[in-house]
């Protein structure tokens, strides 16, 4: 293939806030693309465009899209469980799924129930029997698209249950789309497999022949909509933040961690249905087990805190790849970074830093807005040398004057970070920040948007240059049999958000979900190109 920069089909948003964690749910104009019998991450590779015209440079969303719409949702559900599903009269369920990985956990879970029940998932909204819409409602765009997804389904099946974010918003939905059938929440599992079987009755063995349950046929970690060698595990729900950008807490509540024995036991089972790789996910991962008082519960005969460090060390005995995302930057990270400089964790940390001047942190409410970052992240680096940051950043802030993004600009040549998505900011409904004077022109946000991407273009392709002629570790994510090619990723590259290592003449041997060890030859702004001996 030709070794030129690459960049993500679906990468130049340029006009939406990131939500409370700095890689939540801002939206593409399509569903992401996903056939499970030749998986992928969504990021297809192109010719880049963006070395003349740097308003383009936005390799590195800024989020983490998890859309998936009725065929995906159905492909991946028979892709992922453990049996074929037999045609039979078994009542079937669509589901169209919006938003970041939070929300694509919650489709997860009640896909899972659903299947366990006996149904089955529709592959188009035709020959579904009802259609479920799990749903963002962050920003304004996202709820355009969630209320236009709730539209089409209306249209071209008719009964329609809606859930997730936007849920909250229940008369907006009814007043938009009276014909939907029930309205719930974020993470309202129950609320909607009740509803489901209320307007469609769950099968009954007694009276179907083609009663199919399906509670021996999935295994304990559940269907994912995930290709099967990674998997988010959320660890968390809520925020106890209340950044003035931000309307998660109204949208998902306060901080709600899980007991550590109950993420462990799920951890456990993703490794055991074959997962290569598990990313953490949270609205705030650093502050795990604050509302538990970090309760000691026995897991595998031994104690365990639910906290962040003591999470991290059991997860790293577990022996695949752990990647963390979600991460405020509290000094207890610290040890943390310790045991990424121990290699008992990806060295790879996912921070919302949002900005650099510290008067607009101040006026985003952001947590931690007085530390030293910059020391900090030195800190790290002493550490850890080889530990990667990725991390967003809003630009045209209400206030934000000439001044304080030249303080950002100023702040991101120094600390060089690997990853870097931008949004300008732009209002959400209930957020504090829409009262707040001085709000910024939209072309001057635009043309500071631009300023800093090509900023940290240049930062990324000398990063890269770097690891020219180093041998690094990667994982297929997938393979071109066209291009004699295989597409993965090194541990500084996060599913969907970041950069691709393109390894060259692969033998027909490599599978995806394999772990090979490569040469890195050649590098472009945000990819690297390597060679595989075999």
């Amino acid at each position: 293939m030709s070794k030129t920069s690459t960049k993500s089909l679906n990468t130049t948003i340029t006009t939406s806030q990131p939500a409370s964690t700095p890689t939540d749910s801002t939206l593409k104009d399509t569903a992401t693309v996903f056939n499970p019998a030749k998986p992928t991450i969504a990021q297809d590779s192109q010719a880049d465009t963006n070395q003349s015209n740097p308003a383009k440079a936005s390799h590195h969303r800024a989020n983490h899209n998890q859309n998936r719409s009725v065929t995906q949702s159905s492909d991946l559900t028979t892709a992922n469980a453990t049996a074929a599903m037999p045609v039979s009269a078994a009542p079937k369920v669509g589901f169209v799924s919006l938003g970041c990985p939070k929300a694509l956990v919650d489709s997860e879970r009640i896909i899972t129930e659903l299947s366990r029940d006996g149904y089955q998932v529709a592959s188009d909204y035709e020959g579904a029997d009802l259609v479920v819409v799990n749903t963002c409602g962050f920003i304004e765009s996202a709820v355009q698209e969630s209320l236009d997804a709730i539209g089409e389904a209306i249209s071209k099946n008719g009964k329609v249950i809606v859930t997730g974010c936007l849920g909250k918003e229940a008369d907006k939905i009814r007043e938009m789309h009276p014909a939907v059938l029930a309205v719930t929440g974020a993470h309202a599992y129950d609320e909607v497999i009740t509803a489901v079987s209320k307007h469609v009755p769950k099968p009954n063995s007694s009276k179907d022949e083609d009663y199919d349950p399906k509670i021996d046929l999935i295994n304990e970690a559940g269907i994912k909509l995930t290709p099967s060698h990674y998997a988010y595990l959320k660890i968390s729900e809520g925020c106890n933040h209340r950044c003035t950008f931000c309307i998660i807490p109204r949208l998902r509540g306060d901080l709600d961690s899980r007991p550590i024995d109950n993420v462990m036991n799920e951890a456990l089972a993703l490794k055991n249905a074959g997962v290569k790789e598990l990313l953490i996910i949270s609205q705030d991962t650093s502050a795990y087990g604050l509302d538990l008082k970090y309760k000691t519960s026995f897991w595998n005969g031994m104690p365990l805190k639910s906290k962040f460090y003591d999470l991290c060390q059991a997860l790293n005995g577990l022996g695949i790849w752990v990647r963390l995302h979600y991460v405020y930057p509290y000094p207890h990270v610290d040890k943390v970074v310790e045991l990424m400089g121990e290699k008992k964790l990806l060295p790879y940390l996912d921070i919302p830093f949002q900005h650099a001047s510290h008067r607009i942190l101040k006026a985003m409410k952001r947590p931690a807005h007085s530390e030293n970052t910059l020391a900090r992240i030195k800190a790290w680096r002493d550490i850890c040398p080889d530990i990667v940051i990725r991390s967003t950043f809003v630009v045209g802030f209400p206030g934000e004057t000439e001044e304080d993004f030249q303080c950002l600009l100023d702040w991101l040549v120094e600390a060089r970070l690997d990853r870097v998505g931008a949004f300008t900011y732009s209002e959400v409904e209930g957020a504090v920040a829409n009262d707040l004077p001085d709000h910024v022109p939209e072309e001057i946000k635009k043309s500071r948007y631009e300023r800093l991407m090509a900023l940290q273009q240049e930062i990324s392709a000398q990063k890269l240059q770097e690891k020219i002629g180093k041998t690094l570790m990667v994982l297929v994510d997938e393979i071109d049999s066209d291009e004699g090619i295989a597409i993965c990723r090194s541990y500084a590259d996060a599913p969907e958000i970041d950069g691709h290592v393109y390894v060259d003449d692969i033998n027909a041997g490599v599978k995806v979900g394999q772990f090979l060890t490569v040469t890195i030859d050649e590098a472009s702004e945000y990819d690297l190109f390597a060679s595989y001996k075999g």
